[in-house]
């Protein structure tokens, strides 16, 4: 009869497929996901500073009210936030030792994000409607 393999997980640890943090793998994923998804978007992002350079507000503002523009711009803030916040989540969470400080750090950094990701995301719209 073989041995049962000795195992420093709990049971409930085991089932749940948790690591130390108490937390899966999705978190290194999905920054995986939004910085490959960041590449192309990033591209076009620059694509777009260089090719509206040297062009008045109007033209800009045409420019960036098409939907071919628009779409594009509002998944690239979208991408671009989450993984900022992805990434300042981790960075807190490895280096801040204080467990209410890292709280507060926490709930900052998501705000921020959302704050960042609304107010973008608002301008994006109205330019793209013509309000």
């Amino acid at each position: 009869m073989s041995e049962p393999k000795s195992s420093m997980r709990t049971p409930l640890g085991s089932v749940r497929g948790l690591g130390s943090a108490r937390s899966g793998t999705e978190h290194f994923w999905m920054q995986r996901v939004t910085a490959v998804a960041n590449i192309p978007l990033s591209l076009f992002v620059v694509g777009l500073i260089i090719s509206t350079a040297g062009s008045n507000y109007s033209a800009v503002k045409a420019t960036l009210g098409s939907p071919i523009v628009a779409i594009p711009l509002l998944l690239f803030v979208i991408s671009a936030t989450y993984h900022m916040r992805l990434g300042m989540q981790m960075i807190i969470e490895d280096y801040v030792p204080a467990e209410g400080t890292r709280i507060v750090l926490l709930l900052l950094n998501t705000f921020f994000s959302v704050i960042v990701a609304l107010a973008s995301i608002f301008a994006i719209l109205k330019l793209s409607f013509g309000v």
